[in-house]
């Protein structure tokens, strides 16, 4: 007998109490270049980044370029803007560089904080996080929100806990709210706990004083007080969408491999995480979309603005930027002798050192892997207590706990061990330094490790094979942020069902399965009830 397939996306939400509307945008990889024509206009990116937007995408775009791109990566086809961040390196000991694969796409999620918010306007820009950033200086872990203190709403504060590093694993209850941690776990930890990957997260400030730019593409804008709620500072009184950039890397590909991982800016610690984002929207649209995008699924057909014109992933898979010919050498999509712009690895807890863009090479730097100073980069876990059901809803009360930091070197993941976030320097000796001084502006953000924390290496091998396509799984994704004191928990998942043609019951067989395409228009939707996992 014939069979049809049938395919279903399955996405839940659960509120703890009402809060503000959002959605989530779903765009495709473009490309993968030292592109980065905010802070590079014009020059070689010092590093590269994973680009998604507008097909209409180089080193000296601008507004109007996006606005001319006869194609986006994005769901939403109004939606020309460029989202872009590091790319995620495996470095082996030898010194070979292999990039991590990734998932296709990316979510860039709108979330509508705040009241009168206004669309981006033509020719807004602005960056989140610092790449030359290799600290934190706040309390590990983090204490909840509704104990902050002044030294926690410093825009340096916030700025760092924007980062989120999750630990990606779909098993019951191992799930981690966003930017739970706010560093790159060392590759033992990843190997024993992250078994579906590693999503980094990046959460964009909101509150604007009116200027679409700034010298260092940073200060026009602000994060509220509780990073994506919370008040403005004084001279941004007006609040934007805030923006929430996902990205899953498949780090599980590397299991008991022998090396580290690594941002392609040179970062191994995460504290450097950082990202872009160009506006590329027709502004009188994107306003409507703020004004009647009210449902609270964040998925984007619920949108009447969006629903008449969504695009078929077929067809977003297609739209990809002409790489300049200056990049034809840089390898920076395959295993290599370095990193992608011969890019070294650079620990702190110092500033990282500048270097100017980068020039036109083939990668042969061998970077040098190290271990991190025993203080800077600590190990948070995640346990979960005794969850309770009232009314129907499973409350799980979570805890933050933080172990000895450990290294690459490390043979097992290190066990939880207790720790108050009361004081100023945690049980597992981690102790923050002052902040650093702001960068100059403009100024490139990659330099030379210290010689003093050179490791000798043997001469590289033949590069390592790339694998041909992501490993499978059960769960598109899950995804968790805190909004107005609320837990949003979602979990996305692809059914498949083969009904059995003229059958009278028309029986079906599901069989979930992990899948890349997350683009919910296309699918089914059910709600199920996921549990809380942290009140923030």
């Amino acid at each position: 007998m014939k069979t049809a397939s049938l395919t279903s996306l399955t996405a839940a939400v659960l509120l703890a109490s009402p809060a503000d509307a959002f959605w989530r945008m779903l765009c495709k990889r473009t490309g993968y270049a030292r592109i980065d024509p905010i802070v590079n206009f014009g020059e070689i990116s010092s590093h590269a980044h994973a680009i998604h937007g507008g097909g209409n995408f180089g080193m000296d775009t601008t507004f109007e370029d996006l606005r001319d791109s006869d194609c986006s990566s994005c769901m939403v086809p109004e939606d020309k803007s460029a989202y872009w961040t590091p790319g995620l390196v495996f470095v082996y000991k030898n010194g070979t560089a292999e990039p991590v694969p990734q998932a296709a796409h990316m979510l860039a999620y709108y979330l509508l904080e705040g009241k009168n918010i206004k669309a981006f306007p033509d020719g807004f820009q602005m960056i989140a996080g610092d790449n030359r950033l290799r600290n934190f200086t706040g309390v590990v872990p983090d204490p909840p929100k509704s104990s902050w203190g002044e030294k926690d709403k410093t825009q340096h504060a916030l700025a760092q806990k924007a980062v989120g590093m999750n630990c990606m694993n779909y098993a019951p209850g191992k799930n981690e709210p966003t930017a739970y941690r706010h560093f790159l776990p060392d590759k033992a930890y990843l190997d024993a706990n992250c078994p579906n990957g590693l999503r980094a997260e990046l959460f964009f400030p909101s509150c604007w004083n009116g200027k679409t730019t700034s010298e260092d593409h940073k200060s026009h804008v602000a994060y509220p007080d509780m990073v994506n709620t919370g008040n403005c500072p004084k001279g941004y009184d007006q609040r934007l969408p805030t923006l929430l950039f996902e990205t899953i890397w498949f780090t599980q590909n590397f299991n008991g491999k022998d090396g580290q991982f690594v941002w392609s800016n040179g970062d191994p610690t995460g504290f450097g995480y950082h990202g872009d984002f160009q506006n590329g929207w027709d502004n009188k649209f994107l306003q409507s979309a703020v004004d009647q995008c009210t449902n609270m699924s964040g998925n984007l057909q619920d949108c009447p603005i969006f629903a008449p014109t969504l695009v078929q992933e077929d067809k977003i898979k297609k739209c990809e930027f002409k790489e300049p010919q200056q990049l034809k050498d840089d390898s920076c999509n395959k295993p290599a002798k370095g990193i992608c712009g011969n890019v070294d690895i650079q620990y702190g807890p110092e500033m990282a050192s500048s270097l100017t863009p980068g020039k036109s090479e083939p990668p042969t730097a061998k970077p040098t892997i190290a271990s991190p100073p025993a203080s800077q980069v600590p190990t948070l876990s995640f346990s979960e207590a005794k969850s309770q059901t009232t009314a129907g809803v499973t409350v799980a009360n979570t805890k933050a706990s933080s172990s000895a930091p450990s290294s690459s070197s490390s043979k097992a993941a290190p066990a939880a061990a207790s720790s108050s976030s009361k004081s100023s320097k945690s049980s597992a000796g981690y102790t923050p330094i002052a902040p650093p001084k702001p960068s100059k502006a403009g100024e490139a953000d990659v330099g030379v490790k210290k010689e003093s924390d050179v490791l000798d290496a043997p001469a590289p091998t033949n590069a390592p094979a790339v694998p041909a396509e992501e490993p499978k799984a059960k769960i598109v994704g899950t995804s968790t942020y805190t909004s107005a004191g609320a837990i949003y928990h979602m979990v996305m998942e692809e059914v498949e069902v083969t009904v059995t043609a003229g059958s009278p019951a028309a029986s079906a067989k599901s069989n979930v399965r992990r899948h890349e395409h997350a683009h919910a228009h296309m699918h089914h939707k059910r709600d199920r009830e996921h549990g809380l996992l942290r009140q923030h």
